[in-house]
């Protein structure tokens, strides 16, 4: 447990650091929206947890960590099924999403990172219709609301999913009119060593959605080797594994 702790420590450091610089850089900017969204603990640190073992991920949540990313779905739904017993543990979908995985998805995971077509976002709906009928014919009251972000293939690469950015707009509107789906945000993986243009362009995607959508809140950018320049363009959440978990084998 000692490597895992110490380990979440030393990137809540980081996160704390770039969020303090981020501040100093702009103590003179007006918009008071620059500085909130940077105040001590207001970056989510996202432990992805993809092929690590449910032990690895009970040490991690007895140190204070709660948010967990998975790309695999029936990985995460076995290691979901051994800590049921941890509460307050929130998982994250943040893999590509096969129209026949929609219904696992819903009923498990309280987030999804990964919609990148409308096809996807009302079979998610769909499935949280049906889910909240068969709990209110049992006299079960859940809140079963899924909070979404929206994939954007901001460096345009063949190799990866999501949208472009001119059909983000599109597709929000889309999720904004399903009940059971909460519009949360973007999510985006940047080229490796991509320049800084595409973090401007992400913050500023981002400052447009969450002027039209209340619920807007969450810029899901930066993993290790970005996180400094992802905080510095707006990211309220970084996805951390191998420098939480150890390298994968």
């Amino acid at each position: 447990m000692t490597d895992i702790k110490n380990n979440i420590i030393k990137i809540k450091q980081q996160i704390e650091l770039a969020c303090h610089n981020n501040v100093q850089q702009n103590k003179f900017i007006q918009e008071s929206h620059l500085i909130n969204n940077h105040k001590k603990n207001s970056v989510t640190l996202l432990a992805v947890s993809k092929t690590k073992p449910a032990s690895d991920i009970e040490q991690a949540y007895l140190v204070g960590q709660r948010n967990f990313g998975e790309n695999y779905l029936q990985e995460a739904l076995d290691k979901i099924n051994q800590l049921s017993h941890l509460p307050d543990i929130c998982w994250h979908f943040i893999g590509p999403i096969q129209s026949n995985k929609t219904k696992q998805i819903a009923n498990n995971f309280q987030w999804v990172h990964s919609v990148d077509r409308a096809k996807i976002a009302l079979r998610l709906n769909e499935h949280l219709t049906e889910q909240q009928s068969i709990l209110a014919e049992s006299n079960h009251c859940q809140d079963t609301a899924l909070n979404i972000c929206l994939q954007v293939n901001i460096s345009e690469e063949e190799s990866k999913s999501g949208i472009m950015p001119d059909e983000i707009f599109s597709l929000a509107a889309v999720v904004n009119n399903c009940d059971k789906l909460v519009l949360r945000g973007l999510m985006a993986i940047p080229a490796k060593n991509a320049e800084k243009a595409s973090y401007e362009k992400m913050q500023t995607l981002f400052n447009k959605l969450r002027s039209q959508y209340s619920t807007v809140d969450t810029l899901s950018i930066g993993m290790s080797n970005d996180l400094a320049l992802a905080i510095a363009h707006g990211s309220t959440m970084v996805r951390i594994g191998t420098a939480i978990f150890g390298k994968r084998v």
